[in-house]
């Protein structure tokens, strides 16, 4: 789009009734006195139809501004693909404006509602075409005279275009509304509403400006299920802009449809040239308003990106060692009130790790102090290995932390965080067997969702999010609930704080969560992202069970076995990514369950193996 129009542009306008002579002339006439009543003094004004046709290319360069007038979209959609206009309009540095089905056809997929008596019935009429791209938005317009049509004893919005909204987000409002594409940015002018998930509200006002959000996604086919995180911010208007280092044809079916555009990078470990997508997108699409990847691993470089780029919504550099480094944790834990285990640093050498024994009592646990989950973690039973542990890490003990070793339930409180640092979504998990003994012992992996959180820890996770500062995020915090009283940290029950994870919990616990609280997670977290609230309801409550088992043990009943007995309970049952199987086995069954006592009878079933191994 040019800065200004010239004084007297050259305007073009395309018919969307191309062969009907006496309909495009009377538009053309419309149209002219529309501009020079609006106090435009146009050099000339051409209508594009069949009979100019075969001069489109010389028409399209020698105008200053193209209008895409109004009528039946089917019609003017083989009309723009039989002139081949979208290929024209790459080079096109003037104004370009649509009218109605214009405004429509301007998407890069169009939904074409069914307009004329008999469509909204014809299993042949095509609800969705190819557009010319110059937006991502789709549109319904006029309002104020479609709201309450009726076309083949149907209702135009309930009964035709709200059954059409899952998985995408159209836009309606009255005659006078407009959607701005300037600079790669996109703003909505006016009254107006958005339909999305078989719903419509309200997200402009007279004489307000809406403006659609750039989101980058940083490495969103892993895990796959992350898909579901862009899938949502697409549904909500959000411009999904994806950057990773796999082919594009290795992406899901659902992430291909999502993104609306997506960098390939070599490597996503090569700052430089991540910095180069993240900049490539903002000269094409404006400025950056959320940069994420919803993952540990990348928390550091999401933070440098967002500090380079000046992105307020998410940690920057200056903030991330609080949620990395296990050591800084402990001083925000402090500082919120939250009991944890005592720790050294593995730098402070060995003679100051037995003083520190002779204090806790052993076992002891050293574990990197930048790290994630349990890799990496010893657990020291007497001074003998601990001796050994520092024998074996002469030059690299200062990468780790040595705590006391608490016995009691690993659980986590899980959240959706807003703006202000308050819940929009809470849930808990409970993990009865420690990670470090399901990968050194390679056991099977069982654990749950709860259909509530208890109230004490509730009140200490968010006492947590709250010492830690946390915005705008999904989080994970673990916890100990301590298993008997233990002096300086509390009684038997209480929960003691372990790590603070900012991302989403791992594996399939997503996905458990919507199971658990029939609800949609992905789509929460997409709502807080760009409405900062959740808008997705919650249906029942359930528990959710996760059994893993492992390729190589002989199991006493069978895979049909399992999904015949647990026929109405089972939710999925899969084979588990080769890169998350060392902790979530290779095969997952997933089951939720009114009754807590099912959560037993259950694991055991799956998991009951025969002697010996395969």
């Amino acid at each position: 789009m040019q800065a200004a129009l010239p004084l007297s542009p050259r305007v073009l306008l395309v018919s969307a009734a191309p062969d009907d002579r006496q309909f495009t002339d009377y538009v053309l006439e419309s149209m002219t006195a529309c501009i020079r009543n609006s106090g435009i003094t146009p050099s000339g004004v051409t209508m594009l139809d069949r009979r100019n046709a075969d001069r489109t290319q010389e028409l399209v360069r020698g105008a200053d501004w193209i209008v895409l007038c109004g009528g039946h979209v089917p019609t003017q959609n083989r009309f723009l693909h039989e002139i081949g206009l979208k290929d024209l309009l790459r080079d096109f540095d003037g104004l370009v404006m649509g009218c109605s089905a214009g405004s429509m056809n301007c998407a890069e997929r169009v939904f074409s509602h069914p307009e004329l008596p008999g469509e909204s019935i014809d299993p042949a009429y095509p609800r969705w075409l190819e557009g010319l791209g110059l937006t991502t938005r789709q549109l319904v317009p006029h309002y104020d005279q479609v709201r309450d049509h009726i076309l083949d004893g149907r209702r135009l919005f309930e009964d035709i275009i709200f059954p059409e909204s899952w998985r995408h987000a159209f836009y309606t409002f009255p005659d006078g509304g407009y959607i701005l594409s300037k600079d790669g940015r996109e703003t909505l002018h006016g009254l107006a509403w958005e339909i999305s998930n078989g719903q419509m509200r309200q997200i402009s006002a007279e004489n307000q400006i809406y403006t659609f959000m750039n989101v980058i996604f940083i490495s969103p086919h892993f895990p796959q299920t992350y898909s579901h995180f862009c899938a949502g911010l697409r549904v909500n208007g959000a411009n999904v802009l994806g950057i990773a280092d796999a082919p594009y044809e290795q992406l899901n079916d659902e992430l291909r449809g999502t993104l609306t555009e997506y960098y390939k990078v070599n490597n996503l470990e090569d700052y430089g040239e991540v910095y180069r997508a993240v900049a490539w997108f903002s000269h094409k699409y404006g400025k950056i308003d959320w940069i994420e990847s919803n993952n540990e691993y990348w928390l550091e470089q999401d933070a440098r990106l967002r500090t380079d780029f000046n992105v307020t919504t998410g940690i920057r550099s200056d903030g991330v060692g609080a949620f990395r480094n296990k050591s800084e944790m402990k001083k925000f834990y402090a500082a919120g009130g939250i009991p944890t285990a005592r720790q050294i640093q593995g730098s402070e050498g060995l003679a100051r790790a037995k003083g520190f024994a002779k204090k806790t009592g052993y076992p002891l646990i050293a574990k990197p102090d930048n790290g994630m989950g349990a890799s990496g973690t010893t657990k020291i039973h007497d001074a003998r290995e601990l001796d050994a542990w520092f024998a074996a890490h002469p030059d690299d003990a200062g990468r780790f932390v040595i705590e006391e070793f608490i016995t009691g339930l690993l659980v986590s409180y899980d959240a959706i965080i807003d703006a202000r640092g308050e819940p929009v979504f809470e849930n808990n998990s409970v993990f009865p067997t420690p990670i470090m003994d399901i990968l050194h012992d390679r056991l099977e992996t069982c654990y749950w969702a709860g259909k509530t959180v208890p109230p004490k820890l509730a009140a200490i996770g968010r006492r947590t999010v709250k010492a830690f500062d946390v915005r705008s995020r999904f989080v994970h915090l673990e916890f100990f609930q301590l298993d008997r009283d233990r002096e300086g940290l509390g009684k038997k029950g209480d929960y003691v704080g372990l790590e603070v994870n900012m991302r989403p919990p791992g594996g399939y616990t997503p996905d458990m969560m919507n199971f658990a609280h029939d609800t949609d997670v992905f789509q929460i977290w997409a709502d807080m992202v760009v409405f900062d609230q959740a808008r997705k309801p919650q249906g029942d409550q359930y528990y959710c069970a996760y059994a893993g088992r492992r390729d190589g043990y002989r199991y006493k009943h069978g895979h049909d076995e399992i999904l015949h007995l647990y026929r109405s309970e089972i939710c999925m049952a899969e084979r588990v990514p080769a890169a998350l199987s060392d902790d979530l086995c290779d095969l997952a069954y997933i089951a939720r369950f009114q009754d807590r006592k099912e959560i037993a009878r259950f694991f055991a079933f799956v998991t009951e193996r025969q002697d010996g191994e395969l």
